[in-house]
């Protein structure tokens, strides 16, 4: 498994419609077997920065699976308004370092 961040910078007038597209694209996460799970969290000190956490079956899965698939063009039909708002989109692994 391997942990996709992917964070935003998102004007306080545009929140709600982020917050709702993300809402939309995650029918497509769901319906992805790459996807492991997700979820959306905004900074509460600074209420423009936003995070994606995605868990994903494997770069593979991430990179050539879902992107290649039907659920990726729903994914990204929902959420396109938002890529210039990126700041980083990387994929992670856990350490041993880590509370269960």
């Amino acid at each position: 498994m391997v942990i996709e961040y992917v964070r935003y910078k998102i004007p306080v007038d545009q929140a709600d419609q982020f917050i709702a597209a993300y809402a939309t694209a995650g029918e497509a996460l769901r319906k992805s077997s790459h996807c492991l799970g997700f979820e959306l969290s905004r900074c509460t000190e600074e209420p423009t920065s936003f995070i994606l956490r995605i868990e994903w079956d494997s770069v593979e899965g991430h990179m050539n699976g879902f992107r290649k698939s039907p659920e990726f063009r729903e994914f990204f039909a929902s959420v396109r308004t938002f890529v210039g708002n990126l700041e980083e989109m990387r994929h992670y692994e856990r350490t041993a370092v880590l509370r269960s």
